[in-house]
């Protein structure tokens, strides 16, 4: 295993993040909070010690796929723990787990929290929650391939790590040109919605928050209610934009580059909007008498079928207090997610896709034994090993799942919470039911609870396998046989 190649993007890593928490500094500046010290000093520190770290260049700069899934699993964790710092050492969250939920929440776009009072929270930690759902929405390893230069096209295992659905694929050639690709449209889109913001009579503060909550499909507020005291402008506006960024990142490279039939080809993108206006109708039916005016119907309908669907987790009303009929659609399409590709979470729409063509080819199977016919989707043939690991994934997310529950159980809330809590989380969505509502917090749990949600969160973002191989004994065999040949033999020798 290559120890020094994971030291060396866990250095970067490190490096990034304080970069990026220099973001919040800016924000305390303009509103002369005291806040903004701490984080300038947490940020210099890890400035510092990731350049330290990352010093040393690799002699092998190659990244094999078990490097790929450690070094990422890695850096999320340390990217959390950083993260939460600040969170400590400005006093707002005193607990270091409870901080640590809220940082985890951030990178991982899940938008659950443990803050009773939003609005007591000064800007300069509203700011650095937001920008934790910036980073982690796209992934700072998807950064790090624009930058990193690796050898022998080895860049697509840490790709593969982090980036969501089922395959990764290039948009060009090489790589890293991808990636750069992708940052250019994530971070338009993310200008967009804040001119489109600031156009709607919002602050600078307003728009930028919310365009960077909404970039990472992750849903942090800086008001109590969420967005609900929005105008009917501004929800549009964030429902529009929790949409597009929730649609396959493919889609916007073929639009800007003219390739129309490639884009409105891709069937993923269809039945992603196809789920979006059939729920909405239904919900919209469902909760009609609820209100007097049919745009607040359709608004509302649209909206929250949106923020689930994404899986952003913003709210302009609290939908625990819906009918039956509408909360089922809402518990389904929390499994569901948004397209692979977006900085959406959930099992994503490709996977669900290809589930059921699996089915459907099973069946087929059954009827006609000898007529043996491969998978399709949008005119190419699936192979087996992405069909193998459809399958694989949703074993590994249902026995998480299930254990979760276990441990949560022990809390003794009651069937709602406990299913929808781990079911907000492992799909990064933010808001459950019951006391995990859109209108509560997760701030009564356990700091074990806290725990458990914590690793679902960054289970869920980082597609299961990352967080899982750090439980698998050989792992830690390969690690100590690759320490013994790098540092011990040598030393030994001296």
């Amino acid at each position: 295993m290559n120890i020094s190649m994971i030291r060396y993007i866990l250095g970067k890593v490190t490096f990034i993040v304080g970069f990026i928490m220099l973001i919040p500094c800016i924000c305390a500046a303009w509103y002369r909070e005291t806040e903004g010290i701490v984080y300038l000093i947490t940020a210099t520190s890890l400035i510092l010690l990731g350049f330290l770290v990352a010093l040393k260049k690799p002699a092998d700069m190659t990244i094999y796929l078990k490097e790929g899934l450690v070094a990422t699993s890695l850096s999320w964790i340390f990217m959390s723990i950083f993260g939460a710092l600040p969170l400590v050492f400005t006093g707002e969250i005193p607990s270091f787990i409870d901080a640590l939920f809220e940082s985890v929440s951030g990178f991982t776009t899940t938008g659950a929290s443990i803050l009773t009072d939003v609005e007591a929270v000064s800007h300069t930690s509203l700011m650095w929650r937001s920008t934790t759902h910036l980073i982690g929405g796209m992934g700072v390893l998807v950064f790090l391939l624009a930058v990193i230069p690796t050898k022998g096209g080895s860049q697509v295992n840490l790709m593969k790590a982090e980036s969501p659905g089922p395959t990764v694929g290039k948009l060009v050639p090489k790589l890293r040109q991808t990636a750069k690709i992708l940052y250019l449209i994530y971070i338009g889109l993310v200008v967009l919605e804040a001119v489109f913001l600031l156009f709607g009579g919002y602050t600078v503060f307003e728009a930028v928050n919310t365009a960077f909550a909404t970039a990472g499909t992750g849903g942090f507020g800086f008001r109590n209610d969420s967005i609900g005291s929005f105008s009917m402008y501004g929800k549009w506006v964030v429902a529009v934009f929790m949409l597009l960024f929730g649609v396959n990142f493919n889609f916007y490279y073929f639009m800007i580059m003219r390739q129309f039939r490639k884009g409105f080809d891709m069937s993923e993108v269809r039945v992603y909007l196809s789920i979006i206006l059939v729920s909405t109708i239904m919900v919209a039916i469902s909760i009609r008498g609820l209100y007097d005016s049919l745009g607040v119907t359709i608004t509302d309908a649209f909206f929250q079928v949106l923020t689930v669907m994404t899986t952003t987790g913003f709210s302009t009303t609290d939908f625990d207090l819906w009918p039956t009929t509408a909360k089922i659609i809402m518990f389904l399409l929390m499994f569901c997610g948004a397209c692979a590709g977006s900085t959406g979470g959930g099992v994503k729409v490709s996977r669900l896709m290809i589930l059921f063509k699996t089915l459907k080819k099973e069946l087929n199977s059954l009827l006609h034994p000898k007529n043996i016919k491969k998978i399709q989707s949008d005119g190419k043939s699936i192979d087996h090993d992405t069909v193998r690991s459809v399958n694989v994934f949703f074993v590994a997310y249902t026995v998480i799942f299930v254990i979760s529950m276990i441990i949560i159980s022990f809390e003794n809330y009651d069937f709602t919470t406990t299913v929808t809590s781990v079911t907000a989380t492992i799909n990064n969505i933010g808001p459950g039911f019951s006391a995990v509502g859109p209108a509560c917090n997760f701030s009564a749990f356990s700091a074990m609870s806290k725990l458990v949600f914590i690793f679902d969160m960054l289970a869920g973002r980082l597609e299961v396998f990352p967080m899982l191989i750090l439980f698998h004994p050989m792992l830690y065999k390969h690690i100590f046989a690759s320490a013994k040949t790098d540092y011990i033999e040598p030393l030994s020798r001296k």
